[in-house]
């Protein structure tokens, strides 16, 4: 069995939902590997809190988020970095470990790869955002073959140098999602509320389709989410918070579909493969990881990307979805069954490199 340790999204703390869906797939991944016999430590900013996983609380000023950067930004590394802390720590005790396991998307790991002695596996989170962590990824692809993991094809090509890298997809606890087959009128919109997310073409849908919109996730943006209500102030949206997995579930559920509209490219989808797990349909633009995890026609629909007038006509149509499809296309691809495997392959993979150096 392999000793594995995690490094976190220095974004902020773990459980405070600002790390987004990164703090989800970690937690899922420290679970089923540590269910399967392995064992895991989390290493994450101070005040943290993950149940029942090890954590090494890191102190340190949190990273700035890299989704609005331009192309040519610089590296940032703050005084204080809670990430060179973070890594630091690693350094510190990589011994003590088989194989290392990076879950943020920053240039400093990447570039820091070369100066260990253990194997550094590179979950990548995002598709490309900057020239400069582009380079980083392409330079420990091509040094260490296999040690970048992305989560779909459709990331991967917004990385067109990268080769040798392996797919992992992503999963849920299926058992902690309920599934309904009766549903209310409502419509959803989940995610970080900041301007990448696109949360205006949903409101406009659901303003124009004469259905209400209810919206859930951590308000990233204050200013942006200002704007949005004064911008909207006639369209019958209604904030309701942000929930941990378990009550997030116990509200999306009833949900007659939810709304996907992100104005960039996601690497993957988590409230995507949340919702299908309920049985919610989902219409999504055609961009990014959602395009490779809507079954169009079957557990919802894939729109033109930025197109209002197209979901419009989705939301009119939702009724044509079987939920039960929904909920079968979560368990058979989305587990964390299914997820432990491919990452557990990837692990002992890399292990045995590890071991031949």
């Amino acid at each position: 069995m392999l000793k594995l340790l995690f490094l976190s999204t220095p974004v902020g703390p773990l459980g405070s939902g600002v790390g987004g869906g990164v703090e989800l797939t970690l937690f899922n991944l420290a679970k089923e590997m540590n269910r399967r016999g392995h064992q895991v430590k989390i290493v994450a900013p101070q005040y943290s809190s993950l149940p029942n996983i090890t954590c090494q609380e890191i102190p340190g000023v949190w990273q700035d988020m890299v989704q609005n950067s331009t192309r040519d930004a610089p590296i940032i590394l703050l005084q204080n970095s809670v990430l060179a802390n973070m890594w630091n720590f690693a350094k510190e005790v990589e011994n003590d470990y088989d194989l290392i396991v990076n879950f943020a998307f920053d240039w400093l790991p990447l570039y820091l790869t070369p100066f260990f002695k253990r194997t550094i596996a590179h979950l990548i989170s995002m598709g490309s955002t900057t020239n400069a962590i582009d380079s980083m990824i392409h330079q420990v692809a091509k040094s260490f073959p296999y040690t970048i993991g992305i989560h779909t094809q459709e990331q991967a090509k917004t990385f067109p140098f990268l080769e040798n890298f392996y797919i992992l997809g992503n999963g849920i606890d299926i058992s902690l999602y309920e599934f309904c087959d009766n549903p209310s009128n409502d419509f959803s919109w989940i995610g970080r509320i900041s301007p990448e997310k696109g949360l205006e073409d949903a409101i406009l849908a659901a303003k124009d389709a004469n259905v209400k919109l209810k919206v859930f996730g951590k308000i990233q943006d204050i200013e942006y989410w200002k704007n949005i209500q004064a911008d909207y102030s006639n369209a019958d949206f209604q904030y309701e918070g942000f929930f941990s997995t378990e009550k997030l579930q116990e509200k999306i559920r009833t949900s007659k579909a939810i709304l996907v509209t992100p104005k960039w490219v996601e690497a993957f989808g988590n409230v995507i493969i949340e919702s299908l797990a309920c049985g919610v349909p989902v219409i999504a633009y055609k961009r990014g990881g959602p395009a490779a995890l809507v079954k169009h026609g079957e557990t919802g629909f894939l729109v033109t990307p930025d197109s209002v007038n197209e979901l419009v006509y989705a939301i009119n149509n939702i009724g044509e979805i079987n939920r039960e499809r929904c909920r079968h296309q979560a368990e058979i691809n989305y587990s964390l069954q299914v997820l432990g495997d491919r990452f557990e392959k990837w692990m002992l993979m890399l292990n045995k490199i590890n071991k031949s150096k």
